[in-house]
């Protein structure tokens, strides 16, 4: 797949309870987390219809590679819901980066795989789209584009992350948790 998508980037997380989660990876060393507890998406789809998708996202780097908690908050149709009507919770997607979404989302189209969600937050340079290939590849691989002010973002935090001592290992709005 890094023949077609580049380095993974993130692993992504669906959980019940986004502070728990935190909390565990803290104690393994992992932080500091930056929350949000109302993700505003500019349109969410869910297999190809719009879907009122709410979720909290807290994200935190080991490394080069970002960690990604989502909890949905109600009921909405979601890839996430999917994920945990099965059952399941953890990992549940590898993310791939780009700075040219569009060419690597009609890419991915023209080699056969499908989009199971796709949305965008803060904009046009804030694409996301999960391919439907957890049953084929073991997980659901996203995309995202990062050529705007959300890969700005992910480099503080990767950054912020390097030289983390261990203080304040939840930033955001934890009014809310």
């Amino acid at each position: 797949m890094s023949r077609i998508f580049g380095q993974i980037a993130q692993i992504g997380y669906v959980v019940r309870d986004i502070r728990a989660a935190m909390d565990q990876f803290i104690e393994n060393g992992i932080g500091p987390w930056f929350y949000v507890h109302k993700v505003e998406t500019d349109y969410f789809t869910y297999r190809g219809v719009d879907s009122p998708l709410r979720m909290s996202v807290a994200l935190a780097n080991s490394g080069d590679v970002q960690l990604e908690l989502i909890q949905q908050r109600n009921d909405a149709p979601s890839l996430y819901k999917d994920f945990l009507d099965s059952g399941r919770e953890g990992a549940q997607h590898i993310a791939y980066w780009t700075t040219d979404f569009q060419t690597l989302y009609d890419k991915a189209l023209s080699l056969g795989y499908v989009v199971g969600q796709e949305g965008s937050i803060g904009g046009a340079q804030g694409r996301f789209a999960y391919l439907d290939t957890e049953h084929t590849q073991g997980t659901i691989i996203e995309i995202s584009d990062i050529s705007g002010p959300k890969g700005e973002v992910f480099k503080y935090i990767r950054e912020v992350a390097a030289t983390w001592d261990g203080t304040d290992p939840i930033r955001g709005d934890i009014s809310e948790l």
